[in-house]
């Protein structure tokens, strides 16, 4: 009798990964996630396969209990572009999620782009213009979370780690991103600013006095937004 092993893949071989309460998941899972988001692999038994592009994870954070939840390693929180903060539905929203779950409302949906539109946008942002003075800018501001008294920034007893280089990264191609949905080839300041919170909230670690304080990284941004000398 002759035995037949093949890799059965899971769902993390998809173009978009949604992973729901991220800080649930074990430490061993987040590990294999991380790999997926930095390398674009996984690794199975001694072997490697690619992942397909595009490739997207999106996550959701339980906020409120603690009990039976991970702390997420600043490395993988670093590899997540934005961190979005979600409040209540509007009365609207509300009255839709009641018609959804309660008539059987299915949403109804159409595809708008092929996966290789999708490829094709990711390439054309990267050609997007930023002038030297945005770069000088976006360095400025990031390193404002890792010197704040150098830029009059009342921020230096409740931040514990400034935010990465990938927050430089992450800065600049978003808003190439901002500008060409806006339909411009070029990046401006604006640009910059609107991306600024959803880039560099995740990224500022705060210390125990920032917590007892309720100092919020939103607040520390503000800050630096406000005070780093626009070009």
């Amino acid at each position: 009798m002759k035995l037949l092993f093949f890799t059965l893949k899971g769902p993390i071989f998809s173009n978009f990964i949604l992973a729901d309460e991220i800080n649930r998941a074990p430490p061993k899972v987040q590990s294999a996630l991380l790999e997926a988001m930095q390398e674009r692999q996984v690794s199975i038994q001694g072997e490697t396969f690619k992942l397909e592009r595009p490739f997207l994870v999106m996550a959701t954070q339980n906020p409120i209990e603690s009990e039976g939840t991970y702390k997420l390693p600043e490395a993988q929180v670093d590899r997540f572009m934005f961190k979005l903060l979600i409040d209540y539905p509007t009365k609207d929203d509300e009255i839709e999620i009641i018609e959804r779950f309660t008539q059987g409302i299915q949403p109804q949906i159409s595809k708008i782009l092929t996966s290789e539109q999708i490829i094709e946008i990711q390439d054309f942002n990267s050609q997007i213009y930023a002038d030297r003075k945005i770069k000088d800018y976006v360095a400025q501001v990031v390193d404002a979370t890792r010197h704040p008294q150098a830029y009059d920034v009342d921020a230096e007893g409740y931040i514990e780690y400034g935010a990465s280089p990938r927050a430089s990264l992450w800065l600049i191609l978003a808003a190439k991103a901002h500008a060409m949905l806006g339909g411009r080839g070029y990046v401006i300041p604006e640009d910059i600013k609107a991306v600024a919170y959803n880039v560099l909230r995740h990224r500022i670690l705060l210390n125990y006095e920032a917590e007892v304080e309720e100092v919020t990284s939103d607040q520390i941004i503000a800050q630096i937004l406000n005070k780093v000398k626009v070009p």
